[in-house]
């Protein structure tokens, strides 16, 4: 797992998650959290994860990918993929809603989700 995706304190996970307004740092802290735990969880390669602005992961077994656009890609904005992450929306309600972007074979990520609060 890169250095710059690693699981955050539990006690800051809950600050963050906690935090009104939650700020950018915040934000930032809780993406890069969840896919790190999700890189944990279900590890691989064939599936890249991305929440721009903040970062992605590679994840699920299968075909790794090493260069250019990956053939399986799931996108979806920071707020989404904390809702998934903790369970305040499902993954059908986000895919339903259009707020997730997913084009590729697993990228179905409904058997890894939700992800819990501060939980590792």
């Amino acid at each position: 797992m890169p250095a710059r995706l690693r699981p955050s304190a539990p006690s800051e996970v809950s600050a963050a998650l906690t935090a009104s307004p939650r700020e950018r740092s915040d934000t930032k802290l809780l993406v890069k959290h969840f896919l790190a735990v999700l890189a944990e969880r279900a590890p691989g390669a064939s599936v890249e994860v991305r929440i721009p602005p903040y970062a992605a992961a590679q994840v699920i077994a299968g075909v790794r990918h090493t260069r250019g656009t990956p053939p399986a890609v799931v996108e979806m904005d920071a707020d989404t993929w904390i809702a998934l992450a903790t369970g305040a929306t499902t993954w059908d309600e986000a895919n339903a809603s259009g707020a997730v972007r997913a084009s590729g074979e697993r990228t179905d990520l409904s058997p890894h989700l939700p992800l819990g609060g501060g939980a590792r």
